[in-house]
C-alpha cells in the first residue's frame, strides 16, 4: 500500500510554474467606496466595461465608484392604469353613453 502513495506537495495546493517570462494582460485598478465607509479595489481588464457599483467585500452592501462615476438617471414612465388605456380608446362622451346603456341593462334584469 506505500508504493501506491502521493508523494511531495498537496494535490492542488501549490503550482511550481515560475511566472518569468510571463506578460500579463494589460489591467486597471477600481475603486470603491461603501456605505458603511469600507473602500477597497477590484482589479479588470483593460478591455472590461467598469461597472458603476459593486457588492462591498466586507459587509455585502452596494458599493459605489470612488471616482465619482455615477450611473445616468432614467426617465421613469408612470404605471399605466386601466382608466389610462380605456381614455385613450374611447372618449368621455362615448364612455357616458356605455354607462348610461349598461345600466339600463342592469335595471331592466333586477
Amino acid at each position: 500500500m506505500a508504493d501506491r502513495a502521493l508523494r511531495g506537495s498537496g494535490l492542488g495546493s501549490r503550482s511550481f510554474e515560475d511566472e518569468t517570462g510571463v506578460e500579463f494582460a494589460p489591467r486597471r485598478e477600481v475603486a470603491f467606496d461603501c456605505p458603511s465607509g469600507h473602500h477597497f479595489t477590484v482589479m479588470f481588464s483593460e478591455e472590461a466595461e467598469l461597472p458603476l457599483e459593486w457588492e462591498c467585500q466586507k459587509c455585502g452592501k452596494t458599493a459605489l465608484r470612488s471616482d465619482g462615476t455615477r450611473a445616468e438617471e432614467k426617465d421613469v414612465k408612470p404605471a399605466r392604469t386601466h382608466y389610462d388605456m380605456l381614455r385613450e380608446r374611447r372618449s368621455i362622451p362615448e364612455l357616458e353613453e356605455l354607462i348610461a346603456e349598461r345600466l339600463e341593462i342592469l335595471r331592466k334584469n333586477e
